[in-house]
């Protein structure tokens, strides 16, 4: 008998919604270019523009300020490539907890480069990062609306204060945060915000780049007009259209409390099979579907592939690391220690899971845990002998 699996890593990637895989087929079903002026191009052109209104109206922002790429790393790097060619900043301001995409595309910038805080509850230290907005040179700063590791939810508003009265720019990574609580591109008031559909349930290998329409852009790859000049190349028009689709529905929040319930049972649960679990971030606000935990001793890496042969997939963090468990540098910047971040899993919850999934998650892992401490314990004593 197949076992049932649990999907248990929405952050990662969520599973496609059925509406998003419609709106790819019947897309695929048309002929034209959305940059011909033909009755077929006309028919694409549609189609990319009504998705640009999607996707807009997900994050509160103006269709003309949305701009369609491959992803959001791609997204990621067209930002930092304007912020040094389009607006002539002088210097980079990355909070700690960033985004492997954001922190390679502003390493890769030849800028001076400062690296904001963070609390041991992941949030961004405010009066650190005024002290670096101080500095002099105009500054970008990036800084994250929510983790994708810890679901922390970032104090964006209030940076953007201060990086206003400092003459900043700023960047704010919402990946993780739509569909998952309000994002509000103009009460941020931000200047760029990133997006990928994956996440939200539409295709992967699109995303988008929101560019505050006062300000000038500069294409990070060139060739044709499109994407206002702002982004060359035929547009990937299935997979904006799946966006699209799945932008709709992802504006829709009323099943976050739903997944706020099922965390907190989760986080019970794996609290009272071990006391001394740590729950990441517990004490900051977090997106509702997002849980990072571990117990001392353990390894996340043989954890997720127990939990796997169980029929339950959850990660060790961030999935874009070639499918390796690597150090989080998220939890290295709030000062976890490396005997105990070693052992972090990452349970993001989404549409479809069941208070049968989180329970069967507690289960294994309090399982899997147990053996483990028993196999380590004659260790520990032949350890003490030798001693």
């Amino acid at each position: 008998m197949t076992m049932k699996r649990a999907y248990l890593d929405h952050n990662a990637t969520a599973p496609v919604r059925p509406e998003a895989a419609e709106a790819v087929a019947r897309a695929l079903s048309l002929t034209g270019n959305a940059s011909s002026v033909h009755g077929e191009g006309r028919a694409a052109r549609q189609l990319v523009e009504q998705a640009r209104r999607d996707v807009a109206a997900l994050v509160h922002a103006k269709p003309a300020e949305v701009i369609f790429t491959s992803g959001g790393t791609e997204a990621a790097n067209l930002a930092l490539y304007m912020a040094r060619s389009a607006l002539g900043v002088e210097r980079l301001i990355v909070s700690a907890v960033e985004h492997d995409c954001v922190r390679a595309a502003a390493t890769a910038l030849d800028l001076p480069l400062a690296i904001a805080p963070v609390d041991a509850d992941g949030l961004v230290n405010l009066d650190a990062l005024a002290r670096l907005l101080a500095a002099p040179g105009r500054a970008f700063v990036a800084l994250m609306l929510a983790n994708n590791e810890t679901g922390v939810v970032q104090p964006v508003a209030e940076a953007v204060a201060l990086a206003r009265a400092a003459g900043a720019y700023v960047l704010t990574d919402a990946i993780q945060a739509a569909g998952k609580m309000l994002v509000d591109f103009a009460a941020l008031d931000t200047d760029m915000l990133i997006l990928s559909a994956h996440k939200l349930g539409g295709p992967q290998g699109v995303g988008a780049l929101i560019l505050r329409d006062t300000l000038p852009s500069e294409p990070l790859i060139r060739g044709g007009g499109q994407e206002m000049r702002r982004r060359a190349g035929t547009e990937n028009l299935p997979g904006i259209a799946g966006f699209g689709a799945a932008a709709r529905l992802a504006a829709d929040l009323t099943g976050v409390a739903s997944l706020a319930a099922l965390r907190d049972r989760l986080e019970a649960g794996i609290g009272a099979a071990a006391p001394d679990v740590t729950i990441f971030g517990a004490r900051a606000p977090r997106l509702a579907n997002t849980s990072l935990f571990a117990a001392p001793g353990l390894d996340a890496e043989t954890l997720v592939m127990a939990l796997d042969l169980d029929g339950l997939a959850v990660s060790a963090g961030s999935a874009c690391s070639s499918g390796k468990v690597a150090r989080s540098h998220v939890l290295a910047a709030m000062g976890v220690k490396d005997a105990l971040a070693r052992g972090a899993i990452r349970v993001s919850l989404g549409r479809g899971n069941t208070e049968e999934d989180v329970d069967r998650l507690v289960a294994s892992w309090s399982g899997i845990v147990k053996r483990m401490a028993s196999k380590a314990a004659p260790a520990q004593v032949l350890e003490k002998v030798g001693n």
